[in-house]
Protein backbone atom coordinates (compact mmCIF):
# COMPACT_ATOMS: atom_id res chain seq x y z
CA UNK A 1 0.00 0.00 0.00
CA UNK A 2 0.88 3.44 -0.58
CA UNK A 3 0.92 6.10 1.70
CA UNK A 4 1.46 9.83 2.16
CA UNK A 5 4.97 11.72 1.42
CA UNK A 6 6.05 8.05 -0.57
CA UNK A 7 5.67 6.39 2.65
CA UNK A 8 5.86 2.59 2.01
CA UNK A 9 5.60 -0.38 4.28
CA UNK A 10 7.29 -3.72 4.14
CA UNK A 11 6.40 -6.62 5.53
CA UNK A 12 9.22 -8.85 4.91
CA UNK A 13 11.88 -8.78 7.29
CA UNK A 14 15.79 -10.27 6.43
CA UNK A 15 15.88 -10.74 10.12
CA UNK A 16 13.89 -11.91 12.85
CA UNK A 17 16.17 -9.87 15.48
CA UNK A 18 13.70 -6.49 14.66
CA UNK A 19 10.78 -8.96 16.57
CA UNK A 20 13.46 -9.13 19.51
CA UNK A 21 13.38 -5.81 19.80
CA UNK A 22 11.08 -3.30 22.24
CA UNK A 23 7.82 -2.96 20.99
CA UNK A 24 7.65 0.32 22.20
CA UNK A 25 9.53 1.60 18.77
CA UNK A 26 8.08 2.32 14.98
CA UNK A 27 10.63 1.38 12.55
CA UNK A 28 11.89 2.79 9.06
CA UNK A 29 14.08 2.83 6.30
CA UNK A 30 15.40 5.39 4.13
CA UNK A 31 16.15 5.12 0.46
CA UNK A 32 17.47 6.73 -2.75
CA UNK A 33 14.24 7.37 -5.08
CA UNK A 34 16.63 6.87 -8.36
CA UNK A 35 18.60 3.79 -7.55
CA UNK A 36 16.95 1.94 -4.38
CA UNK A 37 19.91 2.18 -2.90
CA UNK A 38 19.71 2.81 0.89
CA UNK A 39 20.72 6.28 2.40
CA UNK A 40 23.33 6.05 4.95
CA UNK A 41 24.09 8.44 7.88
CA UNK A 42 20.76 10.46 6.60
CA UNK A 43 19.07 12.80 9.50
CA UNK A 44 16.02 12.04 11.30
CA UNK A 45 14.99 14.88 13.30
CA UNK A 46 11.41 15.78 15.11
CA UNK A 47 11.82 18.64 14.13
CA UNK A 48 9.70 20.57 16.93
CA UNK A 49 12.01 18.60 19.61
CA UNK A 50 15.61 19.39 17.80
CA UNK A 51 15.92 15.77 18.91
CA UNK A 52 16.87 12.85 16.67
CA UNK A 53 18.91 10.11 14.95
CA UNK A 54 21.32 9.08 11.83
CA UNK A 55 20.35 6.21 9.56
CA UNK A 56 22.54 2.57 9.81
CA UNK A 57 24.24 1.66 7.06
CA UNK A 58 21.39 -0.01 6.05
CA UNK A 59 19.06 3.12 6.02
CA UNK A 60 17.44 2.12 8.74
CA UNK A 61 16.39 3.17 11.81
CA UNK A 62 13.87 3.09 15.14
CA UNK A 63 11.85 6.06 16.87
CA UNK A 64 10.01 5.40 20.06
CA UNK A 65 6.39 5.77 19.90
CA UNK A 66 5.55 7.67 22.02
CA UNK A 67 6.63 10.91 20.07
CA UNK A 68 3.21 9.77 17.87
CA UNK A 69 0.97 10.65 20.38
CA UNK A 70 2.68 14.33 20.29
CA UNK A 71 1.62 14.57 16.61
CA UNK A 72 5.06 15.80 15.94
CA UNK A 73 6.57 16.42 12.25
CA UNK A 74 9.78 14.12 11.25
CA UNK A 75 12.16 15.89 9.06
CA UNK A 76 14.13 13.31 7.02
CA UNK A 77 17.58 14.95 5.67
CA UNK A 78 20.73 14.03 3.77
CA UNK A 79 23.78 16.30 1.75
CA UNK A 80 22.67 15.56 -1.64
CA UNK A 81 19.17 15.07 -1.14
CA UNK A 82 15.89 17.11 -0.72
CA UNK A 83 14.74 17.53 2.92
CA UNK A 84 11.04 15.99 3.23
CA UNK A 85 9.06 16.43 5.80
CA UNK A 86 6.25 13.61 7.11
CA UNK A 87 3.45 13.60 10.22
CA UNK A 88 4.54 11.20 12.39
CA UNK A 89 1.61 9.93 12.43
CA UNK A 90 1.38 8.55 9.20
CA UNK A 91 4.24 6.09 10.45
CA UNK A 92 2.88 2.65 10.73
CA UNK A 93 3.86 0.59 13.71
CA UNK A 94 3.64 -2.80 12.09
CA UNK A 95 6.50 -3.54 9.52
CA UNK A 96 9.42 -0.88 8.24
CA UNK A 97 7.86 2.43 6.43
CA UNK A 98 10.25 2.61 3.70
CA UNK A 99 10.63 6.63 3.09
CA UNK A 100 12.60 7.84 -0.49
CA UNK A 101 14.64 11.00 -0.91
CA UNK A 102 14.76 12.83 -4.31
CA UNK A 103 18.48 13.60 -4.45
CA UNK A 104 18.79 17.52 -5.04
CA UNK A 105 18.73 19.94 -7.69
CA UNK A 106 20.37 23.39 -8.94
CA UNK A 107 17.56 25.94 -7.83
CA UNK A 108 16.91 29.55 -9.09
CA UNK A 109 18.80 31.13 -5.87
CA UNK A 110 21.85 29.30 -6.49
CA UNK A 111 21.71 29.90 -9.80
CA UNK A 112 21.44 33.45 -8.89
CA UNK A 113 24.36 33.61 -6.39
CA UNK A 114 26.44 31.95 -9.25
CA UNK A 115 25.99 34.36 -11.69
CA UNK A 116 26.11 37.36 -9.06
CA UNK A 117 29.59 35.99 -7.48
CA UNK A 118 32.06 35.62 -10.31
CA UNK A 119 35.37 35.99 -8.24
CA UNK A 120 34.09 33.10 -6.16
CA UNK A 121 33.24 30.72 -8.92
CA UNK A 122 36.97 31.04 -9.99
CA UNK A 123 38.25 29.71 -6.69
CA UNK A 124 40.66 27.18 -6.93
CA UNK A 125 40.01 24.00 -5.23
CA UNK A 126 43.33 24.49 -2.91
CA UNK A 127 42.06 28.24 -2.28
CA UNK A 128 38.88 26.61 -1.10
CA UNK A 129 39.89 24.37 0.81
CA UNK A 130 42.09 26.90 2.75
CA UNK A 131 39.70 29.87 3.48
CA UNK A 132 37.80 27.04 4.72
CA UNK A 133 40.35 26.04 7.55
CA UNK A 134 41.24 29.63 8.26
CA UNK A 135 37.49 30.37 8.97
CA UNK A 136 36.85 27.06 11.77
CA UNK A 137 37.44 29.64 14.87
CA UNK A 138 34.80 31.98 13.42
CA UNK A 139 32.25 29.19 11.29
CA UNK A 140 32.80 26.93 15.05
CA UNK A 141 32.05 27.40 18.83
CA UNK A 142 34.67 28.95 20.53
CA UNK A 143 32.23 28.72 24.23
CA UNK A 144 30.94 25.62 25.83
CA UNK A 145 28.90 23.45 24.30
CA UNK A 146 27.33 19.68 24.66
CA UNK A 147 26.43 17.55 22.18
CA UNK A 148 23.93 14.36 23.03
CA UNK A 149 24.00 10.98 21.28
CA UNK A 150 23.97 7.38 20.12
CA UNK A 151 27.41 5.77 20.63
CA UNK A 152 28.42 2.09 19.53
CA UNK A 153 31.62 -0.07 18.75
CA UNK A 154 31.28 -3.38 17.27
CA UNK A 155 32.97 -5.82 14.81
CA UNK A 156 31.78 -7.25 12.18
CA UNK A 157 32.88 -10.62 10.68
CA UNK A 158 31.98 -11.41 7.33
CA UNK A 159 28.96 -8.79 7.48
CA UNK A 160 27.81 -10.18 10.93
CA UNK A 161 27.77 -7.94 13.72
CA UNK A 162 29.16 -9.27 17.11
CA UNK A 163 30.43 -7.31 20.27
CA UNK A 164 27.94 -4.44 19.99
CA UNK A 165 28.55 -2.24 22.87
CA UNK A 166 25.69 0.68 22.73
CA UNK A 167 24.91 3.53 25.03
CA UNK A 168 23.58 7.59 25.46
CA UNK A 169 26.52 9.77 26.30
CA UNK A 170 26.83 13.80 26.74
CA UNK A 171 29.85 15.41 26.13
CA UNK A 172 30.77 18.66 27.26
CA UNK A 173 33.28 21.23 24.88
CA UNK A 174 34.93 23.73 26.23
CA UNK A 175 35.06 25.19 22.60
CA UNK A 176 37.22 24.83 19.49
CA UNK A 177 39.82 27.37 20.66
CA UNK A 178 40.46 24.34 23.66
CA UNK A 179 42.13 21.16 22.82
CA UNK A 180 39.41 18.58 23.19
CA UNK A 181 41.37 15.39 24.60
CA UNK A 182 42.80 17.65 27.10
CA UNK A 183 39.43 19.70 28.40
CA UNK A 184 36.47 18.30 27.33
CA UNK A 185 34.60 15.82 29.94
CA UNK A 186 32.24 13.10 29.17
CA UNK A 187 29.43 11.45 31.23
CA UNK A 188 27.98 8.20 30.39
CA UNK A 189 24.37 8.16 30.87
CA UNK A 190 23.75 4.30 29.61
CA UNK A 191 26.42 1.83 28.23
CA UNK A 192 25.94 -1.92 27.78
CA UNK A 193 26.87 -4.66 25.77
CA UNK A 194 23.62 -5.84 23.39
CA UNK A 195 23.49 -9.60 24.26
CA UNK A 196 21.31 -10.27 20.84
CA UNK A 197 24.41 -9.84 18.82
CA UNK A 198 27.21 -12.39 18.72
CA UNK A 199 30.07 -12.54 21.11
CA UNK A 200 33.73 -13.11 20.53
CA UNK A 201 36.66 -12.34 23.64
CA UNK A 202 38.97 -12.57 21.26
CA UNK A 203 38.09 -9.83 18.69
CA UNK A 204 37.15 -7.50 21.71
CA UNK A 205 40.89 -7.31 23.66
CA UNK A 206 43.01 -3.95 23.08
CA UNK A 207 45.35 -3.88 20.19
CA UNK A 208 48.35 -6.15 21.22
CA UNK A 209 51.61 -5.26 18.75
CA UNK A 210 53.89 -6.93 21.26
CA UNK A 211 52.59 -10.69 20.73
CA UNK A 212 50.85 -9.52 17.41
CA UNK A 213 47.72 -11.00 18.94
CA UNK A 214 45.65 -8.26 17.71
CA UNK A 215 47.12 -5.72 15.17
CA UNK A 216 46.00 -3.47 12.25
CA UNK A 217 48.24 -4.72 9.74
CA UNK A 218 50.49 -1.37 8.25
CA UNK A 219 49.08 0.76 10.76
CA UNK A 220 49.62 1.58 14.34
CA UNK A 221 46.39 2.57 16.53
CA UNK A 222 47.36 3.46 20.16
CA UNK A 223 45.17 2.28 23.01
CA UNK A 224 44.33 5.58 24.66
CA UNK A 225 43.82 3.20 27.98
CA UNK A 226 41.43 0.93 25.80
CA UNK A 227 38.69 3.71 25.70
CA UNK A 228 37.19 3.25 22.15
CA UNK A 229 35.04 6.60 22.52
CA UNK A 230 38.22 8.65 23.14
CA UNK A 231 40.29 6.89 20.10
CA UNK A 232 37.16 8.46 18.43
CA UNK A 233 37.05 11.63 19.39
CA UNK A 234 40.51 12.17 18.51
CA UNK A 235 39.95 11.28 15.16
CA UNK A 236 37.81 14.17 14.23
CA UNK A 237 40.47 15.88 12.42
CA UNK A 238 37.92 19.14 12.53
CA UNK A 239 37.07 19.74 16.00
CA UNK A 240 41.20 18.70 16.59
CA UNK A 241 42.21 21.05 13.88
CA UNK A 242 45.14 21.98 15.57
CA UNK A 243 46.05 18.76 16.97
CA UNK A 244 47.65 15.94 15.40
CA UNK A 245 44.55 13.63 14.56
CA UNK A 246 45.57 10.55 11.98
CA UNK A 247 48.06 10.31 9.25
CA UNK A 248 47.86 11.93 6.29
CA UNK A 249 45.81 14.76 7.55
CA UNK A 250 47.83 14.98 10.89
CA UNK A 251 47.21 18.42 12.08
CA UNK A 252 44.48 19.69 9.65
CA UNK A 253 45.69 23.57 9.85
CA UNK A 254 49.45 22.80 8.72
CA UNK A 255 49.57 19.48 7.16
CA UNK A 256 46.34 19.04 5.32
CA UNK A 257 46.97 21.74 2.48
CA UNK A 258 50.69 20.66 1.72
CA UNK A 259 50.90 16.82 2.11
CA UNK A 260 47.72 16.21 -0.69
CA UNK A 261 46.67 17.02 -3.98
CA UNK A 262 43.29 18.83 -4.90
CA UNK A 263 40.44 18.65 -7.38
CA UNK A 264 37.12 20.12 -7.58
CA UNK A 265 34.37 17.04 -7.46
CA UNK A 266 30.42 17.37 -7.60
CA UNK A 267 29.26 20.09 -5.64
CA UNK A 268 26.38 19.11 -2.93
CA UNK A 269 23.80 20.49 -0.91
CA UNK A 270 23.07 20.47 3.18
CA UNK A 271 19.14 22.01 4.14
CA UNK A 272 19.20 23.59 1.04
CA UNK A 273 23.18 25.01 1.28
CA UNK A 274 25.03 25.21 -1.67
CA UNK A 275 28.34 23.48 -0.70
CA UNK A 276 31.87 23.13 -2.87
CA UNK A 277 32.78 19.56 -3.66
CA UNK A 278 36.20 18.67 -3.38
CA UNK A 279 38.60 15.82 -3.95
CA UNK A 280 42.28 15.37 -2.82
CA UNK A 281 44.88 12.39 -2.61
CA UNK A 282 48.27 11.21 -1.24
CA UNK A 283 49.79 8.18 -2.64
CA UNK A 284 52.91 6.71 -1.56
CA UNK A 285 55.13 3.12 -2.38
CA UNK A 286 53.18 1.62 0.45
CA UNK A 287 50.17 3.46 0.84
CA UNK A 288 47.55 5.48 -0.68
CA UNK A 289 45.05 8.10 0.70
CA UNK A 290 41.45 9.31 -1.06
CA UNK A 291 39.73 12.29 0.88
CA UNK A 292 36.51 14.50 0.20
CA UNK A 293 35.51 17.76 1.71
CA UNK A 294 32.03 19.89 1.32
CA UNK A 295 32.57 23.35 2.33
CA UNK A 296 30.06 26.15 2.13
CA UNK A 297 29.81 28.56 -0.69
CA UNK A 298 28.16 31.02 1.82
CA UNK A 299 31.07 30.94 4.59
CA UNK A 300 33.49 28.37 3.68
CA UNK A 301 32.26 26.35 6.93
CA UNK A 302 32.88 22.89 6.05
CA UNK A 303 29.80 20.71 6.54
CA UNK A 304 31.47 16.99 6.16
CA UNK A 305 34.97 15.36 5.81
CA UNK A 306 35.65 12.11 4.48
CA UNK A 307 39.23 10.18 4.32
CA UNK A 308 40.44 6.62 3.28
CA UNK A 309 43.34 5.24 3.77
CA UNK A 310 44.65 2.29 1.66
CA UNK A 311 47.18 -0.43 1.58
CA UNK A 312 48.98 -0.06 -1.35
CA UNK A 313 50.43 -3.64 -1.48
CA UNK A 314 47.23 -5.87 -1.04
CA UNK A 315 44.09 -5.99 -2.36
CA UNK A 316 40.81 -6.01 -1.14
CA UNK A 317 38.74 -9.26 -0.23
CA UNK A 318 36.26 -9.43 -2.99
CA UNK A 319 38.93 -8.37 -5.49
CA UNK A 320 36.74 -5.45 -6.36
CA UNK A 321 37.19 -1.79 -7.26
CA UNK A 322 36.31 0.20 -4.39
CA UNK A 323 34.62 4.27 -4.78
CA UNK A 324 37.77 5.38 -5.50
CA UNK A 325 37.95 2.92 -8.53
CA UNK A 326 41.13 0.37 -7.65
CA UNK A 327 41.06 -2.87 -4.92
CA UNK A 328 43.55 -1.76 -2.75
CA UNK A 329 42.49 -2.74 0.65
CA UNK A 330 41.32 -0.75 3.23
CA UNK A 331 43.24 0.56 6.52
CA UNK A 332 40.95 2.42 8.02
CA UNK A 333 37.70 5.12 6.64
CA UNK A 334 36.50 7.87 8.62
CA UNK A 335 33.67 10.01 8.12
CA UNK A 336 32.63 13.42 9.87
CA UNK A 337 29.57 15.32 9.37
CA UNK A 338 29.17 18.35 10.81
CA UNK A 339 25.61 20.49 10.48
CA UNK A 340 24.40 24.44 11.18
CA UNK A 341 22.95 25.57 14.50
CA UNK A 342 22.26 28.95 15.42
CA UNK A 343 24.67 30.19 13.24
CA UNK A 344 27.73 27.75 14.38
CA UNK A 345 28.80 24.31 12.86
CA UNK A 346 28.31 21.44 15.70
CA UNK A 347 29.16 17.98 15.30
CA UNK A 348 26.12 15.70 13.34
CA UNK A 349 28.15 11.91 13.67
CA UNK A 350 31.39 10.50 13.06
CA UNK A 351 32.06 6.93 11.86
CA UNK A 352 35.41 5.55 12.02
CA UNK A 353 36.12 2.26 10.61
CA UNK A 354 39.44 -0.24 10.26
CA UNK A 355 40.31 -3.32 9.44
CA UNK A 356 42.10 -5.77 12.24
CA UNK A 357 43.87 -9.41 11.65
CA UNK A 358 43.35 -11.78 15.05
CA UNK A 359 45.90 -14.03 15.49
CA UNK A 360 44.43 -17.08 17.27
CA UNK A 361 46.21 -20.67 18.20
CA UNK A 362 47.36 -22.40 15.74
CA UNK A 363 44.63 -25.60 14.33
CA UNK A 364 47.52 -28.11 13.97
CA UNK A 365 50.83 -27.34 16.56
CA UNK A 366 53.11 -29.26 18.32
CA UNK A 367 52.60 -29.86 21.82
CA UNK A 368 55.53 -31.26 23.61
CA UNK A 369 58.71 -32.82 22.44
CA UNK A 370 60.73 -35.65 24.14
CA UNK A 371 64.50 -36.91 23.87
CA UNK A 372 65.23 -40.52 24.43
CA UNK A 373 69.56 -40.31 24.56
CA UNK A 374 70.67 -43.69 24.99
CA UNK A 375 68.83 -44.71 21.34
CA UNK A 376 69.33 -40.87 19.85
CA UNK A 377 65.85 -40.51 18.78
CA UNK A 378 63.41 -36.91 18.77
CA UNK A 379 59.51 -37.91 19.79
CA UNK A 380 57.83 -34.93 18.95
CA UNK A 381 53.56 -35.10 20.24
CA UNK A 382 51.37 -33.16 18.24
CA UNK A 383 47.31 -31.97 18.98
CA UNK A 384 46.04 -33.33 16.41
CA UNK A 385 46.35 -36.75 13.92
CA UNK A 386 49.29 -36.33 11.67
CA UNK A 387 49.35 -36.54 7.73
CA UNK A 388 51.86 -39.64 7.20
CA UNK A 389 53.01 -38.18 3.60
CA UNK A 390 54.48 -34.99 5.11
CA UNK A 391 55.31 -36.12 8.74
CA UNK A 392 57.37 -38.94 7.30
CA UNK A 393 59.27 -36.42 5.24
CA UNK A 394 63.33 -36.03 6.00
CA UNK A 395 62.96 -32.64 4.54
CA UNK A 396 60.58 -31.36 6.74
CA UNK A 397 62.67 -31.39 9.59
CA UNK A 398 65.98 -29.66 11.08
CA UNK A 399 67.91 -32.05 13.48
CA UNK A 400 70.18 -29.69 15.82
CA UNK A 401 72.64 -30.60 18.71
CA UNK A 402 74.76 -28.30 20.27
CA UNK A 403 73.75 -25.82 17.81
CA UNK A 404 75.43 -28.39 15.02
CA UNK A 405 72.91 -29.54 12.57
CA UNK A 406 72.69 -33.35 11.67
CA UNK A 407 71.37 -35.88 9.47
CA UNK A 408 68.63 -38.16 10.06
CA UNK A 409 68.76 -42.02 9.66
CA UNK A 410 65.14 -42.71 9.81
CA UNK A 411 61.75 -41.36 10.75
CA UNK A 412 59.02 -43.47 12.42
CA UNK A 413 55.12 -41.70 11.55
CA UNK A 414 52.36 -42.46 15.04
CA UNK A 415 48.85 -41.42 14.99
CA UNK A 416 49.50 -38.31 16.76
CA UNK A 417 53.43 -38.40 17.16
CA UNK A 418 56.11 -38.55 15.46
CA UNK A 419 60.01 -40.22 16.54
CA UNK A 420 62.93 -39.23 14.14
CA UNK A 421 66.19 -40.79 14.64
CA UNK A 422 69.35 -39.02 13.93
CA UNK A 423 72.47 -40.42 11.81
CA UNK A 424 75.78 -42.07 13.20
CA UNK A 425 77.29 -38.71 13.67
CA UNK A 426 74.30 -37.19 15.74
CA UNK A 427 74.60 -40.26 18.07
CA UNK A 428 78.43 -40.25 18.10
CA UNK A 429 77.73 -36.96 19.60
CA UNK A 430 75.55 -36.98 22.08
CA UNK A 431 77.21 -40.37 23.59
CA UNK A 432 80.49 -38.09 23.78
CA UNK A 433 79.01 -35.50 25.77
CA UNK A 434 77.10 -37.66 28.10
CA UNK A 435 79.65 -36.79 30.82
CA UNK A 436 78.49 -33.22 30.25
CA UNK A 437 75.04 -33.46 30.30
CA UNK A 438 75.00 -35.71 33.42
CA UNK A 439 77.07 -33.52 35.40
CA UNK A 440 74.23 -30.23 34.39
CA UNK A 441 71.41 -32.80 35.63
CA UNK A 442 73.36 -33.50 38.68
CA UNK A 443 73.54 -29.76 38.99
CA UNK A 444 69.92 -29.25 38.91
CA UNK A 445 70.61 -27.59 35.33
CA UNK A 446 68.26 -29.91 33.33
CA UNK A 447 67.07 -27.22 31.35
CA UNK A 448 70.79 -26.52 30.06
CA UNK A 449 70.77 -29.59 28.81
CA UNK A 450 67.46 -28.89 26.72
CA UNK A 451 68.87 -26.34 25.38
CA UNK A 452 71.60 -28.52 23.51
CA UNK A 453 68.67 -30.13 21.37
CA UNK A 454 66.89 -28.57 18.84
CA UNK A 455 64.42 -29.53 16.11
CA UNK A 456 63.23 -27.59 13.05
CA UNK A 457 59.81 -28.17 12.00
CA UNK A 458 58.40 -26.79 8.64
CA UNK A 459 55.60 -27.98 5.98
CA UNK A 460 54.28 -30.63 8.33
CA UNK A 461 50.61 -30.91 7.69
CA UNK A 462 47.87 -32.51 10.25
CA UNK A 463 44.99 -35.44 8.06
CA UNK A 464 42.83 -32.03 7.49
CA UNK A 465 45.67 -29.87 5.77
CA UNK A 466 46.56 -27.76 8.02
CA UNK A 467 50.23 -26.38 8.53
CA UNK A 468 51.84 -26.71 12.04
CA UNK A 469 51.88 -23.87 13.99
CA UNK A 470 50.81 -21.70 11.50
CA UNK A 471 48.82 -18.90 13.16
CA UNK A 472 45.30 -18.90 12.25
CA UNK A 473 44.70 -15.36 11.29
CA UNK A 474 41.06 -14.08 11.14
CA UNK A 475 39.98 -10.46 9.68
CA UNK A 476 37.51 -8.60 11.16
CA UNK A 477 36.24 -4.89 10.90
CA UNK A 478 35.61 -2.47 13.52
CA UNK A 479 33.30 0.40 13.99
CA UNK A 480 32.98 3.41 16.30
CA UNK A 481 30.11 5.73 15.81
CA UNK A 482 28.52 8.55 17.52
CA UNK A 483 25.23 10.00 16.49
CA UNK A 484 24.57 12.89 17.86
CA UNK A 485 20.89 13.38 18.86
CA UNK A 486 20.53 16.67 20.74
CA UNK A 487 23.27 19.83 20.72
CA UNK A 488 22.83 22.26 23.57
CA UNK A 489 24.43 25.12 22.56
CA UNK A 490 26.39 27.35 25.67
CA UNK A 491 26.39 24.80 28.09
CA UNK A 492 28.65 23.81 30.81
CA UNK A 493 29.75 20.48 32.54
CA UNK A 494 28.22 20.43 36.10
CA UNK A 495 31.20 21.28 38.58
CA UNK A 496 30.46 18.45 40.42
CA UNK A 497 29.83 15.84 37.78
CA UNK A 498 31.42 12.55 37.50
CA UNK A 499 33.09 11.73 34.10
CA UNK A 500 34.08 9.57 32.37
CA UNK A 501 37.89 8.07 33.19
CA UNK A 502 39.01 8.61 29.78
CA UNK A 503 42.63 6.50 30.34
CA UNK A 504 40.43 3.17 30.63
CA UNK A 505 37.76 1.05 29.10
CA UNK A 506 34.52 2.61 28.89
CA UNK A 507 32.78 -0.81 30.23
CA UNK A 508 35.22 -0.85 33.32
CA UNK A 509 34.08 0.70 36.33
CA UNK A 510 32.55 3.79 34.77
CA UNK A 511 30.28 5.86 36.49
CA UNK A 512 26.76 6.47 34.83
CA UNK A 513 24.07 8.92 35.33
CA UNK A 514 21.15 8.93 34.01
CA UNK A 515 19.52 12.78 33.75
CA UNK A 516 15.93 13.92 34.45
CA UNK A 517 15.59 13.85 30.51
CA UNK A 518 17.06 10.60 30.05
CA UNK A 519 13.84 9.09 28.44
CA UNK A 520 14.21 11.51 25.74
CA UNK A 521 17.03 9.34 24.12
CA UNK A 522 16.99 6.24 22.73
CA UNK A 523 19.56 3.54 20.88
CA UNK A 524 19.29 3.65 17.09
CA UNK A 525 20.75 -0.27 17.44
CA UNK A 526 20.78 -2.34 14.14
CA UNK A 527 16.88 -3.84 13.14
CA UNK A 528 19.48 -6.89 11.34
CA UNK A 529 22.28 -8.86 12.84
CA UNK A 530 23.96 -9.61 9.21
CA UNK A 531 24.86 -6.27 6.77
CA UNK A 532 23.87 -7.40 3.25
Amino acid sequence: MILKNNIWILFIFCSALVHAQQNDFFFGKIEDSKTGEPVVFANIRIKDKALGVITNVDGSFRIPLRYKDYGDLIEVSSMGYQTKEIPIKDFLQEGINLILLNPSAIGLQEAVVKARDKRRKRLGPKRIVQKAIAAIPSNYPTTSFSTIGYYRDYQLNDGEYMNLNEGIMEVYDQGFDQLDDATSEIQVFNFELNKNFEQDSMARMAYDYENYKKIIKKAYLGAYGGNEFRILRIHDAIRNYNAFSYDYIGILKNDLLKSHNFLRSKDSYSDNEALYGIKFWQIHLNYRAHGEIFISKKDFAIHRLEYTMYNAKRTNKENKKNKHGHKQKVIFDILTEYRRVNGKMFLNYISFHNNFEVRRPPKFALDSTFVNMPRGYYALYFNKAVDSLTAANPKNYDMMFQKKKYGIDKIEVFSDSVRIYGDSDFKQAVFNARGETSALISKRKANEVEDMFEIGIEDVRDTNGNLVNKPNIKEYQQYREFFVQRIKPNSRSPLDGEFMDKGKPIFEDQPMIKPKDYKEYWMNTPLEAKIN
